[in-house]
């Protein structure tokens, strides 16, 4: 990112200040497809997109953010803004900081992101984590940790913003590198980093933007948590992850006849996409590159079939992501040899897909998806080892 040009444009917005500048990653999830909001198990990184603010404390009770595309923002801790607004964010994570203890004050911003929006890399996961690393050094001396920014974030989102993200997104732009996360309690949730250099492995990992926006898919994502926890409900409990695996399938008639089949489906997806998750980690420390491939090429193959969130069900005739799954395997299984893996990226029905290439197949695959899609709609995208941090 280009930290001079922010620091330059902080300045023509707001004068001269004694500035600092944060910065927050953008994530890719590597296993784990909607597993979160269940209390489930996920493997995420946070990748070399970032999110950049240059901020002062200011005089006055308002927060001042100037970020690219957006405007001036400007929201008052004394009014609350319209939920789904970028205002809303930032009054979300104020607020849910000050629930925590944690002082908040007046400070100007300028923001500068590459992390693309509508993409299922969490830009708003990423800008969540950056006001909220904005707040920790401007007035609590760096004292708000990684995970208590990961929660005040989602809050954020759940609460103002209006949208019911499990803490995923948010965990991995917060706590940074390739990272296994439970969510058993969300509250308090257990992460363990691993160690694991892609590069040296021989393996570029490739996200590709199919250019179908996000927007106006919020009932498609809501159904996935909605209908899981229909089925948990069923057996008197609030999350799948408080049930068993062999309590669904002992009693698939009477979910059937109760919920209908896609709950049943969604749910067995769950308790599947957790063993993936625990079997791609295992892998990963043991070096065995072949093993986590296979479970990634599983994990897509079951968000397709049992989670269905590769298309939405509102108009099956948009399925810009299965175009992309559909090229990607053409050229990750050219010779028979499967040189890489690819799935539906993150929340799913439009934003991205994820690929892992051998690297004597990059510079083919991201022609391949260039051509479809447009040019500079496949990155090759790096892991990031920090989280949301101060940089200077």
């Amino acid at each position: 990112m280009e930290t001079q040009k922010a620091l330059n444009a902080f300045k023509e917005h707001f004068g001269d200040a004694d500035v600092s500048v944060f910065s927050a990653p953008g994530r890719t999830e590597v296993g784990g497809n909607h597993t979160d909001h269940q209390h489930g198990e996920v493997l995420c990184a946070a990748v070399d997109l970032e999110a950049l603010a240059v901020a002062a404390p200011c005089e006055g009770d308002t927060v001042h953010i100037y970020s690219e595309g957006y405007g001036m923002l400007e929201v008052s801790p004394s009014v609350k803004p319209e939920c789904g607004t970028a205002e809303s964010i930032i009054y979300g994570v104020l607020k849910e900081a000050e629930k925590r203890g944690f002082k908040t004050g007046a400070f100007n911003a300028y923001v500068i992101s590459n992390v693309i929006g509508g993409s299922g890399l969490s830009s708003s996961a990423a800008f969540e984590i950056l006001i909220g690393t904005c707040i920790s050094y401007l007035f609590n001396d760096g004292k708000i940790d990684a995970v208590t920014n990961a929660i005040i974030g989602q809050a954020a989102e759940n609460n103002s913003f209006g949208k019911p993200c499990g803490l995923m997104d948010q965990m991995a732009s917060s706590v940074g590198a390739l990272c296994h996360i439970d969510f058993k309690d969300p509250s308090e949730p257990v992460f363990e980093k691993i160690s694991f250099d892609l590069d040296k492995a021989g393996y570029d990992l490739c996200i590709t933007d199919v250019k179908a926006s996000h927007a106006d898919l919020t009932d498609e994502y809501a159904a996935i948590p909605d209908e899981m926890k229909k089925v948990a409900a069923f057996f008197g409990k609030s999350v799948l992850r408080e049930i068993n695996e062999s309590d669904v399938f002992e009693n698939i008639r009477a979910l059937r006849k109760e919920l209908g089949d896609r709950p049943v489906l969604r749910a067995i997806h769950f308790f599947e996409e957790n063993k993936r998750v625990r079997r791609e980690c295992e892998a990963l420390k043991n070096g065995d590159m072949p093993a986590f491939l296979e479970n990634v090429r599983l994990s897509g193959n079951s968000s397709f079939k049992f989670l269905q969130n590769v298309y939405p069900s509102s108009d099956p005739t948009l399925q810009a992501v299965s175009i992309a799954l559909a090229v990607s395997e053409t050229v990750l299984d050219e010779d028979g040899s499967y040189t890489g893996a690819c799935r539906v990226h993150g929340g799913g029905f439009a934003g991205t897909i994820q690929a892992f290439v051998r690297k004597d197949k990059t510079e083919a695959y991201v022609s391949a998806m260039d051509s479809v899609f447009g040019k500079g709609s496949c990155l090759v995208l790096h892991i990031r080892e920090a989280g949301g941090i101060k940089i200077m």
